[in-house]
């Protein structure tokens, strides 16, 4: 699997069908009782902000999706067994939100519910004709607001088709993207066949259950917390806001453009193998490595003697979520002072001290957190803004990596609009690479081409040279 751009999916021409509940089942999905679960905070701020966007006209693109080839013939009545089994193994699958009186509200459909109908709604010959329908497909079903709000296709032709899900952020997060195919095709497989399907159940503990534990633990995060001494100085030093992409956008505070997807490759799998030798070497991991390239292109491009970014953490580990569909991520600062290191060797045990704190920060989630920040008078009007992010995934830790349906696999999202310029590393078996939202304009463009080409020069001579001094390669520093 990679991630790629929307824009990049190019399957081959057919016929298009979709799946949405069978109509003797309407009255059901209509009539969902309330549960008495609330959503998680992530749900219930993506919920209101798709809402409020709904309000005002605008399109949805707060979604997932992820596509792959599968061989042999289209059995549609097979196909639409095993989404029905997808959806009665996830259990937070069969939840949607309404906004009622102010307050969002989870609503769950019986089991009764799931039974699903295939359509066939047309055909496409060309690429751009394929991309506007999926575009607004996925627009208009995979939202949170109905039920169900994920959205299940395939394109179908002699011989082959291509299968691809569609999921509001609500409901999945990059991990529920990477192993969903696999589970679908596995699904699939077993109703072809007639022989069981792979059993995940000590894995794939309900979302709805989690929600309980993330705010369980929540309850026992205070004002005093450990876990929130490290948000308030990074909060504080940046003037109540989270941090953001070091050079100046071109974006007035406040202002967003449109998302211009962003990808390069970083390393090639030699060159990463090469890198994470030095990161180890130095007392480091792959991932501690690459917040030191990081930190010093921050520091050699934006003149910024601390390094300061927020990164994303998996929650799965709370329980037995490892192969469930959900929402399971946190957010956590990484700092440390980049201003007085000779080299990477240096940079990189600064890192490696500064992510023990980040895992440890991560502990408390992320709704708490900014409950407590705003109240302590620490986080200011941008405290809830969309930070810029850093994450990684190495691909090549996923149980489903290298299966028939893995292989021909793409990760995507929707592209709205955007003020940062966060960064989404990732690694499997061929390459090290980047893919970035960014502001579509041409200031925003010039000034990201600079600082990812800087980070990969950065990266490549580490790998290349075991080493880096900084100030080798230093550009003008322009601070953001």
């Amino acid at each position: 699997m990679i991630i790629t751009a929307l824009r990049n999916w190019a399957p081959q021409p057919g016929a298009l069908i979709e799946w949405h509940p069978h109509p003797d089942v309407v009255p059901l999905v209509e009539a969902a009782a309330v549960d008495p679960v609330p959503p998680s905070f992530l749900q219930e701020n993506h919920v209101r902000g798709v809402e409020s966007a709904a309000d005002r006209g605008a399109v949805h693109t707060a979604y997932l999706g992820s596509a792959t080839e599968i061989s042999g013939d289209l059995d549609i009545d097979a196909l639409t067994r095993a989404f029905e089994a997808f959806l009665v193994r996830h259990d937070a699958l069969r939840t949607s939100f309404d906004v009622a009186d102010g307050s969002v509200v989870r609503r769950r459909v019986p089991l009764a519910a799931v039974r699903l109908q295939a359509r066939t709604v047309g055909s496409f010959a060309e690429q751009e004709e394929f991309l506007d329908y999926v575009r607004a497909r996925l627009s208009r079903d995979a939202t949170p607001l109905s039920w169900p709000a994920v959205a299940f296709g395939a394109v179908t032709r002699a011989g082959s088709f291509t299968l691809y899900y569609g999921a509001d952020h609500a409901f999945s997060d990059g991990a529920s993207q990477v192993i969903v195919l696999s589970e679908l095709a596995d699904l699939y497989r077993a109703e072809i066949t007639g022989t069981p399907a792979t059993d995940l159940s000590a894995w794939t503990g309900s979302f709805v259950d989690y929600v309980g534990i993330e705010n369980d633990i929540a309850r026992g995060i205070g004002p005093d917390s450990p876990e929130l001494a490290e948000w308030t100085d990074v909060v504080t030093s940046h003037g109540g806001s989270m941090p953001s992409f070091p050079l100046d956008l071109g974006l007035a505070p406040g202002e967003t453009a449109p998302v211009e997807p962003i990808e390069m490759d970083l390393l090639d799998a030699e060159e990463a193998a090469a890198f994470e030798d030095v990161c180890r070497a130095a007392g480091g991991k792959f991932v501690t490595g690459l917040f030191a390239a990081v930190a010093i292109t921050d520091h050699e491009l934006a003149g910024r003697d601390v390094y300061a970014g927020i990164t994303v953490l998996g929650t799965r580990h709370l329980g037995d979520f490892a192969l469930s569909q959900g929402w399971f991520c946190n957010f956590a600062p990484v700092t440390f002072p980049v201003v007085g290191a000779p080299d990477f060797d240096a940079v990189i045990g600064r890192a490696v001290e500064a992510y023990r704190r980040t895992k440890a920060t991560a502990a408390a989630p992320i709704g708490r957190v900014l409950q407590l920040l705003v109240e302590s008078g620490a986080g200011g009007a941008g405290v809830a803004s969309s930070p810029h992010l850093l994450s990684y995934i190495d691909f090549r830790w996923f149980p489903s990596h290298g299966s028939e349906a893995d292989r021909s696999a793409i990760l995507f999202t929707g592209e709205g609009r955007t003020s940062n310029a966060s960064m989404w590393f990732n690694r499997d078996e061929r390459h090290f690479y980047l893919g970035s939202q960014t502001p579509a304009t041409p200031f925003a463009q010039e000034q990201v081409s600079r600082y990812h080409h800087h980070l990969r020069t950065v990266l490549r001579t580490i790998a290349r040279d075991g080493a880096y001094v900084l100030g080798a390669t230093r550009e003008s520093v322009q601070c953001g």
